[in-house]
């Protein structure tokens, strides 16, 4: 009997080591698919269209002066302005990053803290929103800014103040759902405190509410800045290809247009995007997680 009972517990720990063996193999394998491409195309924005052409697209033969070369033709070309295209998605993304954080957080703490069925039922209503595919409503989009353009005089079309308006809309949904959850876990006595000493509305939310939604407003930062800085189909929409006002995505794809058989050029271009927000990223990934399951339990 003993000797069964050891023999299944033998059995029992070798399907554990071999399944957690499969699992580790089966991750690695899911890495190397994932990362190969980045790891592709870092290595051959080091090279001249020669070698990238001729030679092995995998080989090390990148030189630090090819890749300076490259980055300098991409950072000063005419043809696709980036440059240009840079400063403007950077004021783009600041812009409705701030702006995302400040209205949602405002949202999501009067959400929780009025205690009404309208306040419910305006919650689940940008519960709803967050299914909505944008497929859906981009054409109406764009057919209600020419409109509130031709009754208001309000330019939303060709301007970054338009697509900086249409991300907040978009933004909202889900980061209002995100500060609703965290807003839950933080004590309201905190804030009767606040009014007791002498504060307004206006002054608990910023000097007591605010400062403790640091781990899900760097979730906020993190995950709207990824999909705005990245985004080609909404500032496609709104701005339009060419021009002073278009953002890297626009700007890249110019650079697939203008320079087809040059793909260093186009590597380059993309890794030079990918740049500010994998720094951001690699900064602040700590606060992702916290921030997402953060007032979950509760």
């Amino acid at each position: 009997m003993n000797k069964a009972i050891k023999s299944n517990s033998f059995l029992k720990n070798n399907r554990r080591k071999i399944n957690s063996l499969l699992l580790e193999i089966l991750a690695i394998a899911l890495f190397v698919a994932f990362f190969f491409p980045l790891i592709l195309m870092v290595i051959n924005s080091f090279k001249e269209n020669s070698f990238l052409v001729t030679s092995d697209p995998l080989g090390l033969t990148g030189t630090v002066e090819s890749f300076l070369a490259n980055l300098s033709i991409v950072w000063t070309s005419p043809n696709t302005m980036f440059q240009q295209a840079f400063i403007n998605s950077t004021i783009v993304t600041v812009s409705s990053l701030a702006l995302i954080v400040l209205t949602s957080s405002m949202a999501g703490w009067i959400l929780v803290r009025t205690k009404s069925r309208a306040s419910t039922i305006i919650f689940y209503m940008f519960v709803v929103a967050m299914i909505i595919p944008f497929q859906v409503v981009m054409l109406p989009l764009v057919s209600w800014f020419r409109i509130i353009r031709e009754f208001s005089g309000i330019p939303l079309l060709r301007t970054h103040f338009g697509l900086v308006f249409a991300y907040i809309a978009f933004g909202a949904p889900f980061s209002i759902f995100l500060y609703h959850g965290f807003i839950k876990s933080i004590p309201f006595e905190l804030e009767e405190a606040a009014k007791i000493d002498g504060c307004n509305t206006v002054q608990t939310f910023f000097y007591i509410v605010f400062p403790i939604l640091k781990p899900v407003t760097v979730t906020v930062l993190i995950l709207n800045g990824i999909w705005i800085w990245n985004d080609f189909l909404l500032p496609l929409l709104v701005i339009g290809r060419g021009g002073e006002l278009q953002t890297i995505p626009l700007a890249i794809a110019n650079y697939a247009g203008a320079f087809v058989t040059e793909y260093q050029l186009l590597l380059t271009a993309v890794l030079l995007a990918m740049v500010p927000v994998l720094i951001l990223f690699l900064f602040a990934q700590k606060y992702i997680i916290k921030g997402m399951v953060a007032g979950s339990i509760k």
